[in-house]
């Protein structure tokens, strides 16, 4: 003898079958598949969702909060700064000939 499903009071009277069991139930009892969603399966066959078929995340902006300034912040790469009251002085260490006012 066969058996029939009852489908009344469902939404739908139709019928369908689980692509991965192949158990007959009411259609609104099948959901697509996350992963391929031509898939119509039941819930006990639901895959879980792959993160691998997700998009490659944006790559990280790795920039520093502040950057070096491209000009050279040197005065005078021949001599040294030094403080001499009011004004600073720029000499050689070597040379005492050479002094900037």
């Amino acid at each position: 003898m066969s058996v029939f499903l009852d489908t009344t009071g469902n939404p739908t009277l139709g019928i369908g079958l689980c692509a991965r069991c192949s158990r007959k139930m009411p259609l609104h009892e099948l959901s697509p598949d996350p992963n391929y969603p031509a898939l119509m399966v039941c819930k006990e066959d639901s895959d879980q969702y792959d993160p691998y078929r997700l998009a490659p995340r944006a790559p990280d902006q790795i920039v520093l909060p502040f950057v070096r300034p491209d000009v050279s912040v040197a005065t005078n790469p021949y001599g040294f700064i030094t403080n001499n009251g009011d004004a600073f002085v720029t000499t050689d260490g070597s040379d005492p000939r050479y002094i900037t006012l």
